[in-house]
């Protein structure tokens, strides 16, 4: 039951970081999106922190509880938000920003975790340093972890990640349109490179410097 007792209360401070994590980085591919011209997503409902708008059961709820159950770095995404990049302004180079958008939003958010996390000693002393601060330190954490993990992999150069998005950008034109012929088979070459845990030599690595630098930079 102690087991029990702990993985649940591990749940209650992952969950709201990773829920947090993934929606705030949908809404800000649609914020961007509507800054250079589109609104599609702002027709949508989907610039909102609203959970239930953005919601997807497996990839916001079943798939991060698994990985944390088995002891993975905890990924999961929301339901994308729509754009039409075709009407943005800047071409692919508003495509680049829209895309760049949501792993920067999750570098920004663990950079403030971490700030508020050096700060939250301050308000450690008296009754509340059990009941409340200690809870808040944890899920703080976990949101530096999770922001972390969630921008380094959504950079990986994969169709349809966020990282794929901006490496079509950069290309050539002519080598551009092929390598988005790549995106249908996006989400096979993610399970295979998982599967064959090359993905975790690529990602790990970037994923512990990013967590470091950061560390580092708010002195924690």
């Amino acid at each position: 039951m102690d087991d029990l007792s702990g993985t649940i209360a591990t749940i209650c401070i992952v969950a709201p970081a990773v829920m947090f994590a993934i929606i705030a980085h949908e809404v800000m591919h649609g914020v961007v999106a509507l800054r250079l011209g589109d609104d599609t997503a702002l027709r949508a409902g989907r610039l909102t922190l609203n959970p239930i708008s953005h919601i997807d059961l497996f990839g916001t709820i079943i798939l991060p509880l698994g990985l944390y159950l088995f002891g993975l770095p905890v990924l999961g995404y929301a339901k994308p938000v729509p754009v039409d990049f075709r009407v943005l302004r800047g071409g692919r180079s508003g495509m680049l920003k829209v895309a760049a958008a949501g792993p920067l939003t999750n570098f920004v958010l663990a950079i403030l975790s971490g700030l508020a996390l050096r700060i939250l000693p301050a308000f450690s002393h008296g009754s509340l340093g059990t009941t409340f601060v200690v809870p808040l330190a944890r899920m703080l954490q976990a949101s530096m972890i999770v922001n972390v993990e969630l921008g380094v992999f959504n950079l990986f150069p994969v169709l349809p990640l966020d990282g794929g998005r901006v490496l079509f950008s950069l290309l050539p034109i002519a080598a551009a349109r092929a390598y988005a012929q790549t995106e249908r088979y996006g989400f096979l070459i993610l399970m295979v490179l998982l599967y064959m845990h090359w993905l975790d030599v690529a990602i790990y690595p970037v994923m512990n410097l990013a967590f470091n630098a950061i560390t580092w930079m708010v002195q924690l």
